[in-house]
């Protein structure tokens, strides 16, 4: 079971007590991929929210490196709370640690313990808003760069 130490370092449990993130740890599944192995590929259905516990991992999309994610990121937000095919490939670099919780477990918290769900539903909507700051940033620079104005 992860430690509510190593735990405490994610955004998703920011303001939580210890006592709380102890509630929350039975949720969560651990699991190990090798060096080339896919944690997920684009199109597939995953339904889990991942924590990079010890690793490194590769996102890509049609076979572009987006990002590499290690010890302390997430990824798999968007992934936890639609239904839809994951938008991104996460392949393991390096040995590679993860905790995980499904949609289907925090769904189970809910109904444990819903002011529980709520803080950590509230600081993954915390998390996304961050990450579409950031993209909507990132547009406008471009927009500006290229002289149109337009964000298309």
């Amino acid at each position: 079971m992860v430690d509510v130490a190593e735990l405490q370092r994610y955004s998703l449990f920011g303001g939580l007590q210890h006592d709380e993130i102890d509630l929350v740890r039975p949720y969560l599944e651990l699991a190990t991929w090798q060096p080339g192995e896919y944690v997920l590929k684009e199109g597939e259905t995953n339904g889990r929210l991942h924590f990079v516990l010890d690793g490194l991992v590769r996102v890509t999309k049609r076979n572009r490196t987006l990002v590499d994610l290690g010890e302390g990121d997430t990824f798999g937000e968007v992934e936890l709370l639609d239904v839809m095919p994951a938008v991104a490939s996460i392949v393991a670099l390096k040995p590679t640690k993860l905790a995980m919780i499904s949609n289907k477990s925090l769904h189970s918290l809910y109904k444990s313990n819903p002011s529980l769900f709520a803080m950590l539903v509230m600081n993954l909507a915390r998390d996304l808003a961050r990450r579409l700051r950031r993209m909507d940033e990132l547009m406008c620079t471009e927009a500006e760069r290229e002289g149109s104005g337009n964000l298309e």
